[in-house]
């Protein structure tokens, strides 16, 4: 297993990584539907601008989880954005993958890079029925708005 830091190159990974978090529960949407909507896109078409970051994990060249955060201004939020200096996750386990506890450790390790780097929080999007939810709550999320058939969900951390 190997974790490290993504970049620029990484973009079509993370386009992957946001239609296979879109398509969670089933076919809902296809590249072209991401590209074309803004909302959609922001979340890897400009990967990294500022002080936004993130990992994958990968065992014998197979990427299995990739995790990042994006910092989001306030007319252009992300459907888990909570305030501008508090970053949005987006975390995906690739198929074949699930249930083994990589997503946990990847995440686990942002969480811990966020806070070693000063970021206040975390937040996120998670709709209904998303096997995901316990593992956010298990590591101190909580939920603190709901939009249609979503919860934001956020993490602070301790400034002391």
């Amino acid at each position: 297993m190997s974790i490290r830091l993504l970049t620029a190159s990484d973009r079509p990974l993370l386009r992957a990584a946001t239609l296979a978090n879109m398509n969670w529960c089933g076919l809902r949407f296809t590249f072209d539907d991401l590209d074309q909507s803004e909302e959609l896109a922001h979340y890897y078409s400009d990967f990294p601008r500022g002080e936004d970051f993130g990992m994958l994990d990968e065992a014998i060249g197979d990427v299995r989880a990739v995790a990042w955060l994006v910092l989001f201004p306030a007319k252009h939020p992300g459907y888990g954005f909570v305030e501008e200096t508090i970053p949005e996750l987006s975390i995906t386990t690739f198929d074949g993958f699930r249930g083994q506890g990589i997503g946990e450790r990847l995440l686990r390790e942002v969480i811990a890079a966020a806070a070693e780097r000063g970021m206040p929080g975390i937040s996120l999007s998670v709709e209904d029925g998303n096997r995901a939810r316990s593992l956010y709550s298990r590591l101190g999320f909580q939920v603190v708005g709901r939009s249609g058939n979503s919860d934001t969900m956020l993490v602070r951390f301790s400034t002391s």
